[in-house]
């Protein structure tokens, strides 16, 4: 599990690519202190496990799935990446409860400078729409954010200079794509509300048969 505070930005030293998985080298400074072969980390927001380390760099496999389905289908050698290592368990919660699968992707179609901020529109498909929510959270490319405003087909945040500075988000440009991860507190909900319908349509007990029934 994360929390969508960033630790630091990383780059892409090598990409080799197989028939059904491909390996990526990454170089960083500040998540080495406990990092272990094993560990989990959020590479712009997906969760990929650590196979090796050496000096300042680890690599880790991705599967070709995921790189279709992530803006991780994108990088190349040289590119930067946000680094989050997973909430240990006396860790504080900073940001929100951000798993690592991410739901899909979005496409950066506005930026925009208001005095100190960066405004981001971010256009996204329906079936991601439909959890996003004013005053919400979500993790765009694993930086949790919170949504200013939603319309029927994208949606805004706004950065402060501190996340511009620690995360790769300020380098983005129009027409990049970004991995969005969507609050999974509104999948629960919306989980259990459809168990709930499902078993009162299932009740023989309607109001037509108590209305027969007498009642």
């Amino acid at each position: 599990m994360f929390t969508g505070i960033v630790e630091e930005i990383g780059k892409i030293v090598t990409m080799n690519k197989g028939r059904n998985s491909s390996v990526l080298t990454i170089s960083g400074k500040v998540i080495f202190g406990d990092l272990k072969t094993g560990d989990s980390v959020a590479i712009n927001g997906v969760c990929l496990t650590v196979t090796n380390l050496t000096g300042n760099t680890f690599t880790a496999d991705v599967m070709n799935e995921t790189l279709s389905r992530s803006s991780l289908g994108t990088l190349k050698i040289g590119s930067f990446v946000n680094i989050e290592r997973a909430m240990p368990s006396n860790g504080r919660f900073g940001g929100h409860i951000v798993s690592g699968h991410i739901d899909g992707t979005g496409t950066i179609i506005k930026i925009e400078k208001d005095d100190n901020a960066i405004w981001y529109t971010i256009s996204a498909k329906k079936n991601l729409l439909k959890y996003i929510v004013e005053k919400g959270s979500i993790a765009i490319d694993g930086i949790s954010l919170t949504i200013a405003k939603v319309t029927n087909e994208d949606f805004s945040v706004s950065i402060i200079p501190h996340t511009a500075r620690e995360t790769i988000l300020s380098k983005k440009s129009v027409q990049d794509i970004v991995n969005l991860e969507n609050d999974i507190i509104g999948k629960y909900v919306e989980k259990l509300i459809g168990v709930d319908n499902k078993q009162k349509s299932q009740s023989k007990i309607t109001k037509e048969f108590l209305l027969k029934s007498g009642y």
